[in-house]
């Protein structure tokens, strides 16, 4: 049972941390990865924060770059 959303999710992201977004939309931590992905040919997108400060992550998992909310979830 997919767990995405159809808005954004809003993320304090901190300078040099590395976050893994869940792509697979499985996950109970959205809009992270918790591993269950498993069984599935789907992974998880990490990437470091460049600043402090909030971002935008994607819960529609549509999104043309990701893990960054693009508003595709406005056509969806």
């Amino acid at each position: 049972m997919e767990k995405n959303k159809k808005g954004p999710y809003k993320v304090n992201a901190q300078t040099g941390k590395v976050y893994w977004w869940c792509s697979c939309g499985l996950s109970d931590n959205q809009p992270f990865c918790d591993g269950s992905h498993e069984g599935t040919d789907i992974k998880p997108k990490s990437f470091k924060a460049e600043k402090d400060g909030d971002i935008w992550l994607c819960g529609c998992k549509k999104t043309k770059n990701p893990p960054f909310c693009d508003g595709t979830h406005n056509s969806l």
